[in-house]
């Protein structure tokens, strides 16, 4: 008797193998799907439903997630009003994707909320919501940018947290991206420290925080789509919020992003009508 298998035997032992393999790996794919779905139900309902707004200052955002589902789960804008008036936006992206940083980003946003309401300056608001992180022992970190208006002064202080740049422009066309110190993201070191750039409302304009989902990408570099999105809010700095948003959003389907991508803007009148 031979001592080789017969290839009918053979083949009926390949196919059932495959058959296997092929079973195992729908159950992965099915297993990654639900955490892709997971990941995006927690992304959205951690999202505000609505921003603060006051006469004169109106807000509104747009999310986009990420072209590969896989990269679903870092990004997030947030918007909420604190005990002595003032309002409260913060935007930022959490390093990593899936169930994780969606559960990550929470703790950030709830942490920034949490001590807002007791801290006024922006940033010591960061310091100390960094150092609560970095509390729990979590191996991710997050950029983050958080403004601070104030509606007796009519001014804008903020902060930033190795964030992507904000861009402003005005109803009589100057515009530009801001350039300050910024800080480490949170979740990185004990005790950093983030510096505070103010700026008072004098004339009417928008002021659009965004993350890097926006203006990078495959088509282009950072700065690039960073000049790209001055121009665009620079032309549309006179309409609404949400037009503004939609404008900028557009960008970030013009880079090809792969990652998330979101966008918050705030509208805003001169302060000499205000105050």
């Amino acid at each position: 008797m031979s001592p080789h298998r017969h290839p009918r035997a053979a083949s009926a032992d390949l196919l059932s193998r495959l058959g296997r393999l092929t079973a195992q790996a729908r159950e992965g794919a099915e297993l990654q799907q639900a955490r892709v779905r997971l990941a995006e139900v927690l992304q959205r309902a951690m999202l505000p439903a609505s921003l603060p707004v006051l006469p004169g200052l109106r807000a509104a955002a747009r999310y986009a997630p990420a072209r590969d589902g896989l990269d679903i789960g870092g990004d997030w804008y947030d918007g909420f009003r604190l005990p002595d008036g003032a309002l409260a936006f913060s935007i930022g992206d959490v390093e990593g994707h899936d169930v994780e940083a969606a559960a990550f980003m929470g703790q950030v946003r709830i942490g920034l909320r949490a001590v807002g309401s007791v801290v006024e300056d922006p940033g010591e608001v960061l310091s100390r919501t960094n150092d609560v992180l970095l509390s729990t022992d979590g191996d991710l970190f997050a950029t983050c940018t958080l403004l601070r208006f104030d509606p007796e002064t009519w001014e804008f202080e903020s902060a930033r947290a190795g964030h992507v740049p904000s861009v402003w422009a005005t109803v009589d066309g100057e515009y530009g991206i801001t350039e300050d110190d910024g800080g480490l993201p949170l979740g990185m070191l004990p005790g950093a420290g983030y510096a505070v750039t103010r700026r008072r409302l004098t004339t009417a304009g928008a002021i659009v925080l965004l993350t890097d989902g926006v203006v990078e990408g495959p088509a282009f570099p950072i700065d690039v789509g960073l000049e790209r999105v001055a121009q665009v809010v620079r032309e549309a700095a006179a309409a609404e919020p949400d037009e503004i948003a939609a404008e900028v959003m557009k960008v970030a389907d013009s880079t090809g992003h792969a990652d998330d991508a979101a966008v918050l803007v705030l509208r805003h009148d001169a302060a000499s009508r205000r105050v």
